[in-house]
Parts: C-alpha cells; structure tokens; sequence
C-alpha cells in the first residue's frame, strides 16, 4: 500500500520495481510455456506463488485483503471468467444436436446439482456450519474451473475427444448455474426462516429454468447474429474489415450486459455466445476444419481473406479464439496472483483439519459420486469417468462467488468460509497441477492403442 507521506523518488522506485516484476514474469512464462507443458506442474502454480512471494512473507509489495479488497477481486475475476468462457464456447466446434453434447451437460447441470447437497451436508454435520453457510459453501465450491483446466479441455476446435469436451462443456456450463443457489445460501444465512420458505416453492426452480433458458437464448442469439451481421458486411460490402479484438470483448460485454438486465445467468450467455459463433463457422465451412477452410493466407493483403465469402466465418472466428486466448493467459496470471497474494496476507491458518477434510472429500468422495450419478448410461468408458471425477479442478469461479458472498453478505457469515475456499483452491491447483500431465499422456497412450 503506498502511503501519504512517501517521497516521489520512493513512489517511482515502487513503481518500476512493479514493471520488471510483471515484465520478468510475463515473458519468463512466454518463454517457458512449451517446457511447462510436458512437465508434471502447470502454469498456475508458479502464479499462485509469485503472488505469495509479493505479499509480507516475501517482498512486500502487494497485500490484498479478501475481505476489505473484496470488490475489487471480484471484479477482476469476473473478467477473467467472461474471456475465459467465450473461449470455451470457441473451441467447442460440434453441432447443437450432435449426441457429444449429452456429457457436458450431464456434469454441467446434474452433476453440480448433485454435489450441492452433498457438500451442503458435509458442512452442517461435518464442519458444524448452519445450513446458510453450508449452502453457501457448497455453491462456492461447486462449479468447476474453466481457466485452469486448460491442461485438460480441447486445445484444437474439432477435437471430438469425450474426456476433453466433456470437461470444456462442464466448465463452460456450471459457472453460471451456481449464482442462484450462492443467492440462496447468502438469504438463508441472513433470514433463516423467510429463505426455508423458497427451499419448498417453484421460486428457486422457475428462476433456474429461465436463468438457463434465457442466458441460452440471449448468448446464443446476439453470438449468432452478430457474427453472420460482420460477415455480411465483410464479404458483401469489403467493410468491418480487422479489429477482431474489439469484436470479440464488444461481443462478451454485450451478451453479459443483456442477461444480467434480462435477470438471466450473464456467464451461461457469454458461454452460449462463443458456441453460437463456433456454430455459425462450423456451417459455413462446409464440414471443412476452420484452419483447412482458411488455407493461405497472403500476407500482403489479409484483408483478401477476411473477406472472402469461402473463408471469412474461419478467418473471423479463429482470429477472434486466438485473441481471447492472449486475453485467458494474461487473466490467470493476474487471478491467480491474487489468490496468492490473498492467501499470504490471510491471518487464520490456511490447513486445520476442517480445511484438509473439506479438501479430501470434495476429490475424492463427493466429486466422484456426483459424476458417476451424473453419467449413468452415458456412453463414457469406465476410463473417462474416473478421470472425470479426478480432474474436477476448482479455482478461480471459486474465488470469483468468494468474493461475490463477501461483498453481499455479512462478514460474520461469509468470513469462516474464507479459509475453506482458498485451502481447496491452493490445494487443487497443485494437485490437479500437479497430475494433469502424466495423467492425460496415459490416457492419450491408452487411446491410441485403443484406436
């Protein structure tokens, strides 16, 4: 924090002492992104413990406080998640009606509604919380991440592989749907009794359905409308021509800006934005890849690509994925700097057992029930369910219904659950960190002799 009386020598010496941090960090990870990802540790550990290191038992520099600095972490988050579910959407190049699709909403939507009970009673009978926080903190935990599961998702559109899209789908998908159940925990943690009434009505259930409905509606529609508006211009009139980044964030605030006035699920829209968009692509290419659809591109004269009417959706779409890419890497450099940064600032202890048993059976009893009650019947081996139990990683859509609890409740009732949610998060990005590169080179090996 930069006080009052500090001289200007000392304000510009912290200053410029922030650029070489950041610019050594950013283009160390440049440098080192090919290296990470063939060894067993992601991206986000190192992160999480530069933003450590900045805090008091390090240098000092930065020092965040979860519960005074809440809106501004939550804001910052909420950022990071919208580029990072328009990216999703992105990658997930398959038709609305293809069968592919069942999985992803299976974990979505029945396997997060499954874990928030399941979690809602471990923390009343296990951890002696009320049924508010405990509700609560089940609805913080629930939702999978969609930015540090990126070891795990589709890398490449028109990768059809059920384990990755599955869990692209999930965490596309469930970010959103945990906002009213956060909502209801935070009600019934300050009017127990007015909040038990909405447990036994249709409220909670009709303001779900059309949660999902009209964020579906609203992404899907605005992405697809917009996108076919663009290339119209572009292939009929040679205009809108470039820019693909003022068009892609324009695209995210705008599918977000109208769900949250049509009182829907804002990041389910920003989701549904990015598949409609992949959608609208996937026809015009002819069943082509994206890539394939484009072919050369002259570099003297891009603009000739951009609007040809065989190749503008590809072009248009995969310029625009290229660029919310940039966008994800650079938010989880700075989330999970403040994940770090807040985890070292934290005054109550971080592992007790009520965190470490917290941790232990969210991995590896309820995570996998869920998922396993979720897929009855689906067509996913025995192979892809544990590994989809395993890497339910939690992390920064965690972080961002933390701060959201914080900065709309109480204090008193949000703050016990400060420690729980940040030790799962800090233990999640190592383990599943940690085993995400051994365990899916083992399944690639396993399907290529399946195959």
């Amino acid at each position: 924090m930069r006080h009052a009386h500090a001289s200007p020598h000392r304000m510009l010496m912290h200053e410029t002492l922030w650029f070489l941090i950041v610019g050594g960090v950013l283009v160390f990870m440049g440098l080192a992104a090919t290296t990470l990802r063939r060894l067993p540790v992601s991206a986000a550990m190192f992160y999480l413990a530069i933003g450590y290191a900045l805090g008091p038992p390090g240098i000092g520099l930065l020092r965040l406080d979860m519960i005074a600095d809440a809106h501004l972490l939550r804001v910052i988050t909420e950022v990071a998640l919208l580029v990072s579910l328009f990216a999703i959407g992105l990658r997930l190049r398959l038709g609305m009606l293809e069968k592919l699709w069942t999985v992803p909403l299976r974990l979505g939507f029945l396997a997060m509604l499954a874990t928030i009970p399941l979690l809602t009673l471990f923390g009343v009978y296990a951890l002696n919380l009320g049924w508010g926080p405990a509700l609560l903190l089940a609805a913080i935990l629930a939702p999978t991440d969609p930015v540090l599961a990126h070891d795990v998702q589709v890398h490449n559109p028109g990768d059809h592989d059920l384990l990755r899209f599955a869990l692209s789908g999930e965490g596309g998908l469930n970010d959103g749907i945990a906002l009213p159940f956060a909502v209801l925990g935070l009600t019934l943690c300050a009017a127990p009794a007015a909040a038990a009434g909405d447990l036994l009505n249709l409220k909670l259930a009709g303001s779900i359905v059309w949660g999902v409905a009209g964020a579906l509606a609203i992404g899907g529609g605005l992405g697809w409308a917009t996108t076919h508006a663009v290339a119209w211009l572009r292939t009929r009139h040679a205009q809108a021509l470039g820019l693909e980044g003022f068009f892609a964030l324009g695209l995210i605030e705008l599918c977000f800006g109208a769900a949250q006035l049509a009182q829907t699920y804002g990041f389910l829209a920003v989701f549904a934005a990015g598949v409609a968009m992949r959608r609208v692509e996937h026809r015009a290419s002819g069943g082509m890849s994206a890539r394939k659809a484009i072919g050369t591109v002259d570099s003297e004269d891009v603009e000739a690509t951009a609007a040809n009417p065989s190749k503008a959706h590809a072009f248009m779409t995969e310029s625009v994925l290229g660029f919310t890419i940039e966008l994800e890497r650079i938010a989880e450099v700075a989330v999970m700097a403040m994940v770090g940064n807040v985890l070292a600032t934290m005054q109550a202890p971080l592992f007790t057992w009520q965190t470490v048993a917290l941790t232990v059976t969210l991995f590896v009893l309820v995570r996998p029930v869920s998922v396993e009650l979720s897929l009855l019947g689906s067509s996913a081996t025995p192979t892809q369910r544990r590994l989809m139990s395993w890497f339910g990683i939690r992390g920064i859509g965690s972080f961002y219904y933390l701060a959201f609890a914080l900065e709309n409740g109480s204090a008193a009732n949000v703050a016990p659950l400060v420690p729980l949610t940040l030790a799962v998060i800090a233990a999640s990005v190592v383990v599943h960190g940690v085993s995400a590169t051994p365990l899916m080179n083992w399944y690639h090996r396993l399907r290529s002799r399946e195959g």
